[in-house]
């Protein structure tokens, strides 16, 4: 079984990184509770940063608990492409319970490769293997 960590070439470190993504934004996955703005990058892997705002979770337990389950579903998706995201979390966080976060998690990353894949069909054909038209 492979094992499933979080390395630091998996997340999103220097202001530059999320500026990246703010300033070139290619594709929007939005939800009553959050955004996600990404971007591809030349990595072969997906990169993620959090931004929870004190304005929408008041209590540092509040933004550590979503956080943590972000990273957690984050580190299952391993058919991610190669993408720099940013998750921006909107109110009503607070009151949702880990597995409705969770839930609502895994369908934003479902929804995230959906849109990578019909945005970019020329890198959809590039991850094919060869040989494998449609004609």
């Amino acid at each position: 079984m492979k094992a499933l960590g979080f390395p630091k070439s998996h997340r999103l470190l220097r202001p530059a990184d999320y500026s990246k993504v703010f300033d070139d934004v290619k594709l929007k996955v939005p939800h009553r509770n959050f955004l996600i703005l990404a971007t591809p990058n030349d990595l072969g892997h997906a990169r993620v940063g959090l931004v929870f705002s004190k304005r929408n979770l008041k209590l540092a337990v509040q933004r550590n608990r979503v956080k943590r389950q972000v990273r957690e579903t984050f580190r299952h998706q391993n058919d991610l492409p190669g993408v720099d995201i940013v998750l921006l979390g909107r109110q009503g966080l607070a009151s949702l319970d880990n597995p409705t976060l969770q839930s609502i998690l895994n369908d934003l990353w479902r929804r995230l490769k959906k849109k990578y894949h019909q945005s970019s069909p020329s890198r959809a054909a590039e991850s094919q293997p060869a040989g494998r038209g449609t004609g």
